[in-house]
């Protein structure tokens, strides 16, 4: 009886842990990727034509002679930055980038799919200014990463950066070899080496979504004495920005390379 009860316990744990093995593979986009809507705005727009698909961008403040590009996070719908990046970034143009299937963009966003579009936007606008700075947040964080790998850019601001998504990814799943079932890397830490901008990284106290022993390994990934690091006291991973410490890093950051 004893041998027929630990039996029936297996079977039920190995049918339960390849349902969630299942699950978390035919899933892991829509965890990942949370398109927002769009919202109707003042701003100037660019529209974007790559891929067969068309990118909605947001113009912010044009005409000047600096450039910033913003990829935001996984859930986040950009148009939401447009006050305070007009306030603290008064001196920049700005980009505030709607990946694929947000904010009115066509298509599903996928890690190829993004780095593609991310390359275009800057191929487009960059003729227009004397530099093209990024920031990432989150999400967008390996996105910028990327693009700074490929491009040349000023500076580059990563907010709550990751080593790998699929290291992040292992930290939440343990039990699971995400490694071999993710489809959307989004490794920053191998495409360090390849960028030459200066970058500052910007952590939460307490990030529960990406922990800041990524961001940390991250960091380690680039040059030595290429990353300048801040942690935001008390912040978690969706409210740091409203510390005023956030916009005063970042205004630092920026004002102080040409």
């Amino acid at each position: 009886m004893f041998v027929k009860f630990v039996s029936s316990v297996a079977l039920f744990c190995i049918v339960a842990y390849a349902a969630g093995a299942v699950t978390l593979y035919l899933l892991q986009r829509k965890m990942l990727y949370a398109p927002s809507p769009e919202y109707s705005h003042k701003f100037d727009s660019l529209a974007l034509h790559n891929e067969q698909e068309i990118l909605k961008t947001i113009v912010l403040n044009p005409g000047q002679s600096r450039a910033m590009i913003y990829f935001g996070g996984n859930a986040e719908a950009v148009i939401f930055n447009s006050e305070p990046f007009l306030k603290n970034f008064s001196d920049y143009t700005i980009y505030l980038a709607n990946y694929r299937g947000y904010g009115g963009s066509t298509g599903s966003p996928t890690e190829q799919g993004l780095y593609s579009d991310a390359l275009a936007l800057y191929d487009q606008v960059h003729t227009n200014h004397n530099a093209v700075s990024l920031m990432g947040r989150s999400l967008g964080s390996g996105i910028a990463t990327y693009l700074a790998s490929e491009r040349a850019v000023s500076h580059l601001a990563l907010i709550t950066p990751y080593d790998s998504i699929s290291n992040v990814a292992q930290t939440h799943y343990p039990i699971y070899p995400v490694g071999l079932m993710i489809k959307d890397k989004f490794d920053s830490a191998e495409k360090a080496a390849s960028v030459s901008a200066p970058v500052l990284i910007i952590m939460a106290e307490h990030d529960s979504l990406i922990p800041n022993s990524h961001s940390i390994k991250l960091s380690e990934a680039f040059q030595e004495g290429q990353v300048s690091m801040t942690n935001i006291k008390g912040a978690g991973h969706n409210n740091l920005s409203t510390d005023e410490e956030y916009y005063s890093t970042l205004k630092r950051f920026f004002g102080a390379y040409p």
